[in-house]
Parts: structure tokens; C-alpha cells; sequence
């Protein structure tokens, strides 16, 4: 991946699907579904694809009007970030799900496995192929990881969790390379449950997500997160798992910083690591002035070197207004042109 400019601006994966597409009300008054919720799809089902492919045009357009420098497809197509690949998983009973209780603490129906989990074809190849064919911009597109899918699943066949994280783990790690094959600049593994479950994070998440990204050669990410600023409304003060991250292959780690004013002093704990700095608040749909953007990125700046930052969000837009998400990107945007315009003249 080339041709990038110092402090690039990207969304973390998520862009707001418009209402025409998605039942947004709905889809706003619950947990993200973690198996399918058709029922949320206003086309017809013989539209739907194309009007998913009109929706992503949409999304691409708006990111590069927007002045980003690393483009993504909005995940326009999924219901969430994980169910989108999790379902299409074989070894899984979607007709009787499951039940865990999700990181907010309530049930929450997920895939039940019921055999060895098996990718019958690629998952997200095709969506890459789209969003590639559709800007001369570097690409991102994210995968959900396999620790936090084994936490979003219902374990009936491996009756171990470390087994069920390994076996997601192979089949990410597959998906991974198929996406790097067909055109990938970065691939995201989603992994929040390493945030809301460290303990067993720390048993197994970290060796999970090591075999996801073993033997890949492109440019990868780990995202954490607090969830959805619009689910979930309370941040605590740091993370409970971060720094294990330093030692895991990947490239790239993506945090939240706005919402939670987080001590950027964890960031001396990945050194040798790109931090996709999350520095737009999504809990207010206000768009934060430039100055105020850029301050959030300058707190980072003691702590690490601007080439090794990325700016980004918190999380995903996905719950935000068009027209708010719109104006955030363009306010990270201007925000890097001032810091970079500010670098050139120290």
C-alpha cells in the first residue's frame, strides 16, 4: 500500500445505511442482531442486492467527497458487523439459535453450533471486488474476529471455547487471504469482546486472533472498542486489555479516544505498532469544529510519531445521521490537512 499521506483518514468500518435501504428506527432499538434480521430490510427480496449495491455506491462516494484517504464499503450490506459472516458459516443452526448473554448483560439469540464450522466459499470477496472497482483510494474492509464471535455463539459441538476460537480463527484467517488476493489494502479484524471479556481474552482471545493473522503479508488491523456509542453510553477509563495487543501480528490497532478522553499514555504500550487513532465523538451527532479534532490528535503526538497514526472515529457511524457522518469525516479530514500543513512547516 502506497501513496499515502502522513496521519490518513479512515472509517473504522460502518457508514450510516440510508433509511430507503434499512428499517434505521428499528435497527436503533435493538443490540445489533447476531443472526439474521431480514426484517429490517425494506426492499423486496429480489431488490435487495442491487438496492445493497446502490447503497455502497453511495457510501464510497460519500467518503471520498468527504476527503478520506483509505476508503471502506460502509458495511452497507451487513445487518451488523459480525452477522454478516457468522451466518454464512456451515455447522451453524440458524432456525434455533442459541442464547448468550451479550456485553450489555442481556440475552441475546446468536448462531448455534451443531457441527465442525466450515467456509463453504468466500464470504466478503464479492463486496471487496465492489468497493475496489469503485475508487483509485486504498481499501479496507473488515472481518469479525474469532474471539469475539465464540463469545456471540452457542457452543453445542466443540464443548471447548478455546476450540470453537481456534476453529473461527482458521476460517478468518482464510477469509483474510482471500480478500488480500482479490484487491485488499487493509483488513480489519473486529474483535470488541477482547474489551468486554478480558479474562478470557487472555486465556485464549490473543492466540485466537495470533492464528487469524497467521502468515498474512498485507497490511491488517485489530479493532477494540467500548461498543456503539448509541447502545452503549457509559466508557470506562482505560481498557482491560490493550496491551497484550503489542505482541499479536497485526499492523495496525484501532481504539476509541474522543468519547472516553482515554490517558493516550497506553499508546507507549504498542510501540512498533500504527494506532488508528478514534477521535470523533459518536455519542453526539454534533460535528465537532476542526480545532477540536485536531487537539485530539495532537494529544498523540507525545506519545508516538504522526507517521504511526491513523485517524479515524471511535467506532462505526453506523447509528449516526447521514448528514452528522458526513460532516464528521470532513472534519477529520480538514483536521489532517492542518496537522500535516503543521508538520511541514516544523
Amino acid at each position: 500500500m502506497t501513496g499515502l499521506p502522513v496521519l490518513p483518514t479512515s472509517l473504522v468500518g460502518s457508514a450510516p445505511q440510508p433509511d430507503w435501504l434499512i428499517d434505521r428506527a428499528q435497527l436503533s432499538g435493538r443490540q445489533p442482531p447476531r443472526v439474521r434480521a431480514r426484517e429490517l430490510w425494506r426492499p423486496a427480496p429480489e431488490h435487495l442486492a442491487e438496492a445493497q449495491d446502490d447503497a455502497t455506491e453511495v457510501a464510497i462516494r460519500t467518503q471520498e467527497r468527504a476527503g478520506l484517504d483509505i476508503v471502506t464499503d460502509g458495511e452497507i450490506r451487513r445487518e451488523s458487523y459480525s452477522n454478516h459472516f457468522a451466518t454464512a458459516l456451515d455447522g451453524i443452526d440458524l432456525d434455533h439459535p442459541g442464547t448468550v448473554i451479550s456485553r450489555s448483560g442481556t440475552p441475546a439469540p446468536v448462531p448455534r453450533i451443531v457441527g465442525p464450522l466450515h467456509r463453504p466459499s468466500p464470504v466478503q470477496v464479492r463486496d471487496l471486488e465492489f468497493l475496489r472497482r469503485r475508487t483509485d483510494r486504498a481499501v479496507k474492509i473488515t472481518v469479525p474476529g474469532p474471539f469475539t464471535m465464540t463469545q456471540l455463539s452457542a457452543d453445542e459441538h466443540y464443548g471447548d471455547p478455546e476450540a470453537v476460537a481456534m476453529a473461527y480463527a482458521a476460517l478468518v484467517n482464510a477469509e483474510i487471504r482471500d480478500l488480500f488476493a482479490a484487491g485488499a489494502d487493509i483488513v480489519q479484524i473486529d474483535e470488541p469482546y477482547l474489551q468486554a471479556r478480558p479474562d478470557d481474552a487472555r486465556a485464549f482471545g490473543l492466540a485466537a486472533v495470533t492464528a487469524a493473522l497467521d502468515g498474512i503479508s498485507g497490511t491488517t488491523a485489530v479493532h477494540l472498542c467500548f461498543g456503539y456509542a448509541a447502545l452503549v453510553h457509559e466508557r470506562p477509563a482505560g481498557y482491560s486489555f490493550l496491551p497484550e495487543l503489542a505482541g499479536c501480528p497485526a499492523d495496525q490497532i484501532s481504539i476509541e479516544t474522543a468519547q472516553s478522553g482515554l490517558d493516550l499514555g497506553v499508546l507507549a504500550d504498542l510501540a512498533g505498532k500504527t494506532v488508528v487513532l478514534g477521535v470523533i465523538d459518536l455519542s453526539d451527532t454534533a460535528v465537532e469544529p476542526v480545532d477540536v479534532v485536531a487537539d485530539r490528535v495532537r494529544r498523540a503526538f507525545r506519545y508516538t510519531h504522526p507517521s504511526a497514526l491513523v485517524i479515524a472515529p471511535d467506532c462505526g457511524m453506523k447509528y449516526l445521521p447521514r448528514e452528522s457522518a458526513e460532516g464528521k469525516m470532513r472534519a477529520m479530514a480538514g483536521a489532517a490537512a492542518v496537522l500535516r500543513a503543521e508538520l511541514e512547516d516544523s
